[in-house]
């Protein structure tokens, strides 16, 4: 990392500001003296043009559209790997060789048990509770049973990291059959990952459920696009709490409330009801099209445009291929998806959608994969929180391990009244 300066000039001073230079070229202003130097702060809402941390893991250009972790593009990740071998990647920083491979596929099978008396923590939840609720309640009580992760540095890293990603699975699976009334499915050394998953979720005592290899091939690609994103809300999430030294499944179940919300994680959620909307209503596109452009409609689009993104989202690529690819191999027909075919159609050739930046993002296809290997629609989020786990671990190792590393503790710029005096009237009874 190469390092330069930048001058500030405040009236008739002047400030040196260290400039940063990442490994691709990105740089950034070092103001960690800035409110000591100048009695100054930066405002910035929502920190967009704020590097929080120095990081490793996943290097992202909205402008280019480009999306790699630890120096692989997200097209030859989701073409060549699983996505236990991306989570190890992401974890330990290279992908693994098939010794390391099998070990950690092992390990994830050993450890996908839960301990028995969560069960009854299953048991006591209302019985429409939404699986968010039910993973992220279940997550951060693994603390009690597990204390010793209050002392990470103590334990093998893979031991922790496997632990939380396979039980993750495990909670979510139990998640959705307890919103269901269904008998829990146990883990099963028979199968892989994804496997494993699906069926915890689809088998039964009166159906002997056999995973799809379609459906198992299309699981592995979405969890490894939805793997880490670097310093998006959840994983700030994460890092904040992690901050305070935390210990891990505190913090990652911070991640999974901040996923949860419709401008994060619920968004394929979102986007599956927006194209249910346009369907019931007719499915006309150039109306809604219309709707979306009329700054007095109620009418809102989900799955277009990115916070980061200001080009076609890497992600939706694949996923539109994916969604494609998929529904084909099951020979299945989803008006969804021929509405939003042709919503994307449109939306790419018009100038309003084009000088916005309005792009399909990942979250645009995502949800109609989902809807065909069988996830209701309740649980997309319960997904993505299982796929961006292992960037979630990784942000928190890698925090922890980082010696410039200070608790998180944003400034303010306040707004508020200035000194007031308690009026006499005001006696304390």
């Amino acid at each position: 990392m190469s390092e330069k300066n930048a001058t500030l000039h405040m009236g008739e001073k002047a400030y040196t500001i260290p400039v940063l230079e990442g490994a691709a070229g990105d740089r950034s202003l070092d103001i960690r003296t800035l409110r000591k130097d100048t009695r100054f702060t930066a405002y910035d809402p929502g920190f967009v043009n704020t590097a929080s941390c120095k990081s490793a893991i996943t290097y992202l250009d909205g402008e280019a559209g480009i999306l790699r972790y630890r120096g692989y593009a997200i097209e030859g990740l989701v073409e060549h790997c699983s996505f236990i071998q991306v989570a190890y990647l992401l974890v330990h920083g290279a992908l693994p060789t098939h010794e390391e491979r099998d070990r950690f596929g092992e390990l994830l099978n050993r450890h996908s048990m839960i301990h028995e008396d969560m069960r009854n923590f299953f048991r006591n939840f209302p019985e429409h509770a939404h699986p968010m609720s039910v993973l992220s309640a279940m997550v951060v009580s693994m603390s009690a049973f597990y204390p010793e992760l209050d002392d990470t540095g103590n334990e093998e890293t893979d031991m922790t990291v496997t632990r939380l990603l396979s039980k993750m699975r495990t909670i979510a699976a139990f998640s959705y059959k307890k919103s269901i009334g269904e008998p829990f499915v146990y883990p099963s050394h028979r199968f892989s990952y994804c496997d494993n998953f699906l069926n915890m979720m689809f088998s039964s005592p009166v159906k002997n459920y056999q995973p799809n290899p379609v459906v198992s091939r299309a699981l592995n690609k979405l969890l490894i696009l939805h793997a880490d994103h670097e310093q998006n809300c959840s994983t700030s999430a994460v890092r904040l709490v992690g901050s305070s030294f935390a210990n891990l499944y505190a913090a990652i179940t911070a991640g999974i409330c901040a996923l949860w919300g419709p401008r994060h994680g619920g968004a394929n959620q979102e986007v599956i009801e927006m194209l249910t909307q346009i369907r019931d209503a007719g499915g006309d596109v150039n109306n809604t099209i219309e709707r979306i452009k009329d700054k007095t409609s109620t009418f809102r689009l989900m799955g277009f445009g990115h916070r980061v993104y200001k080009t076609y989202d890497p992600r939706a690529k694949v996923a539109k291929r994916l969604c494609e690819e998929v529904l084909n191999a099951l020979g299945i027909h989803d008006e969804l998806l021929d509405i939003a075919m042709k919503l994307e159609e449109r939306a790419l050739s018009d100038d309003y959608f084009i000088t916005r930046n309005l792009y399909p993002n990942v979250d645009f296809y995502t949800g109609i994969i989902f809807r065909a290997i069988g996830i209701p629609t309740n649980m997309f989020t319960v997904m993505f929180a299982i796929g961006r786990t292992p960037g979630w671990i990784a942000n928190w190792l890698e925090m922890r391990a980082d010696p410039t590393m200070r608790i998180g503790r944003p400034r303010q710029l306040y707004v508020g009244p200035e000194l007031r005096k308690v009026p006499s009237f005001i006696k304390e009874e």
